[in-house]
């Protein structure tokens, strides 16, 4: 192989092997002399790449962890998993996966090649994730639109619906996406409302990097925080609840139970545990979670949860037939 640039390739290819190549396999491989090999590799680690070699007879090779993170080269297949796998976690919103997440997959998808996005295309569609239906389904492509404007600094139009159902048209500079592990929420400047604004990513439909660039404007926190902007535009639109729970279950049964951002609970005995929070979330949602902790539990505030829990536990005994049963009984 005579070509040098992709004769490198080729041999960085074989190096991100997990495995010990001896420097005769690789001249083998790549029909050129070990001596080439040699060059080659120094070559290699003078791009930043952390190239180990054994001493002995027939030296080997074999690529290590360094201090920084080269561009990695990827077969076909190991591609389409990554994206696969990429796109199935920001499409469900699960927790931990953040902006970076979505900035590399859209990093991915432009540089794959049609067959290969063809490919991540029909295992997306022939898939169905099994999920706790707590969350909300969004479209990854819609993510990796927006994290592309957003690091591009490119001005975006989708359609957005509202909690009511109104649909409107929006022109934005995007800021940044935020993830709160239940849903995405993009951070904004709206230029029709002339102000800052928050939007679920599962409600917009049919983003479109205009391609307009814009200098990007400070947020009115003044620290550039869009995870703490996105909290405070949460606070505003959602009750304030101070919530006081006891769990007759261990505090490391239940928090690994219960979402992060609701806190960790202490325990209260040996088998019992109690969470005291403040939270802004709606009065439905935090019911549910509670009641998926799969333990009792007793509500001492605020009142209102301990009411709705009464009605929703009404409702559950109806629909199941309980309750016609014990007035039988009677």
């Amino acid at each position: 192989m005579t070509d040098t640039p992709a004769r490198l390739l080729r041999l960085l290819s074989l190096l991100q092997t997990p495995r010990e190549w001896p420097g005769s396999e690789l001249a083998r491989r790549l029909e050129v002399s070990a001596r080439t090999i040699r060059r080659d590799i120094d070559r290699l680690r003078a791009l930043g790449y952390p190239v180990e070699a054994t001493m002995g007879a027939d030296g080997g090779y074999r690529l290590v962890a360094g201090t920084a993170m080269p561009p990695l080269l990827l077969e076909d297949d190991e591609a389409v998993a990554i994206a696969v796998g990429l796109r199935a976690g920001a499409g469900h919103a699960i927790e931990g996966l953040d902006e970076a997440s979505v900035r590399a997959l859209a990093k991915l998808e432009q540089v794959l090649p049609s067959r290969l996005r063809y490919r991540v295309s029909v295992l997306q569609t022939a898939t169905v994730p099994l999920t706790r239906g707590d969350g909300t389904t969004i479209d990854p492509r819609t993510l990796t639109v927006m994290a592309g404007a957003v690091a591009a600094t490119e001005r975006l139009r989708f359609g957005y619906r509202s909690g009511d159902g109104t649909e409107t048209k929006r022109q934005v500079e995007p800021y940044r996406l935020v993830s709160t592990g239940r849903r995405w929420y993009l951070v904004a400047y709206d230029l029709g409302r002339e102000d800052w604004r928050t939007f679920r990513v599962d409600r917009v439909s049919e983003p479109f990097a205009t391609g307009a660039r814009y200098a990007p404007r400070e947020l009115p926190t003044g620290d550039g925080d869009a995870a703490r902007f996105l909290s405070r535009s949460m606070a505003r639109m959602l009750p304030r609840m101070e919530v006081d729970v006891t769990f007759r279950a261990p505090a490391e049964f239940v928090a690994a139970r219960l979402p992060k951002h609701l806190g960790a609970p202490v325990a209260d005995g040996p088998e019992c545990c109690r969470l005291r929070t403040t939270v802004h979330d709606s009065l439905e949602w935090l019911a549910l979670r509670l009641a998926l902790v799969e333990c009792e539990f007793t509500v001492h505030a605020p009142v209102q949860l301990s009411e709705f829990l009464g009605e929703l536990g009404a409702r559950l005994t109806r629909a199941s037939g309980r309750a016609g049963q014990e007035e039988d009984a009677r």
